[in-house]
């Protein structure tokens, strides 16, 4: 059996394909690649490394030539351009004819609210519509994104955030890595969509996690968009972000990442690891 993944240089390809190779032959294992020098690495291990372009779909017929199982991996960008990119890569696996494919979707992606939730309708739509066995795989929110916050306190700057008493379900990429692996390798998975979440948390009590982890008081400033977004300005953030992240704020305040159910024990036989101890972990590599 041939597996694939899609964008295994980024953040979470990359701990997806490290996870499927402990258990999984580097000849089993292809990746598709934008710029496959950067996967010189993987080669070097066994893995089948594939040039596929989401935006060139002659690319990824090659790519997914010969693969039972696909694992695509949303792709960074607008909201249009992510719609265009995903949907590309389902034809081509049905023109490959992929005999099952996963996808890393966004948390209560068919009725969500978020304003990052459009491509993902949009891609769950074009699986569904394709007829290949499918798994979505409904991930809330990424720990790691609130690298710079954190960075923020370490420097003596309050918990800022105008995402009121909205919760999230952080969890770490490691851990949204193991459950992908899990889907792409294992047997049962066929026509499921997962909702995978850490322990739902208000921004109070994420920023008192970290404040635990630091041994220090975090105080939260709660603000409205329009101070937020004055406030990440002044902070430096380059100002075509600043919609991104008001956005991401009103929709966590909005209740679109209150999805209750995780389906972690499912695929992992555990939890996601708790907030205090992955934060404790990514202080510890971040510095």
């Amino acid at each position: 059996m041939k597996l694939l993944v899609t964008g295994a240089t980024g953040r979470l390809g990359s701990k997806v394909v490290e996870t499927l190779l402990r258990t999984v032959p580097a000849s089993q294992l292809a990746v598709s690649v934008r710029n496959p020098e950067k996967a010189e690495a993987l080669r070097a291990l066994g893995v089948d490394v594939r040039h596929g372009d989401f935006d060139r779909p002659e690319t990824l017929d090659a790519a997914f030539a010969g693969i039972d199982r696909l694992l695509i991996i949303s792709a960074d960008g607008d909201n249009e351009t992510r719609a265009r990119q995903h949907t590309n890569a389902v034809a081509a696996a049905q023109r490959a004819k992929v005999g099952f494919i996963a996808y890393t979707s966004l948390a209560g992606a068919g009725e969500s609210t978020m304003f990052l939730a459009p491509p993902h309708r949009v891609t769950e739509e074009a699986i569904l519509k394709s007829g290949i066995p499918y798994s979505i795989l409904r991930n809330n929110w990424y720990l790691e994104n609130e690298v710079p916050s954190i960075q923020g306190v370490q420097a003596g700057a309050p918990w800022v955030t105008s995402a009121g008493w909205g919760k999230a379900g952080w969890a770490t990429r490691h851990d949204y890595a193991e459950a992908a692996a899990a889907v792409l390798t294992g047997s049962g998975h066929e026509n499921t969509i997962y909702e995978l979440s850490g322990k739902l948390l208000t921004q109070e009590e994420f920023a008192a996690a970290v404040g635990a982890v630091l041994g220090k008081d975090v105080p939260v400033l709660q603000v409205d968009d329009v101070k937020y977004a004055e406030i990440m300005k002044d902070a430096g953030v380059p100002e075509g972000f600043i919609p991104f992240l008001v956005s991401i704020q009103s929709g966590i305040r909005d209740g679109a990442l209150e999805v209750v159910i995780s389906d972690f024990e499912k695929l992992l036989g555990r939890p996601a690891v708790p907030v205090g101890e992955a934060l404790s972990q990514l202080v510890r590599e971040i510095g």
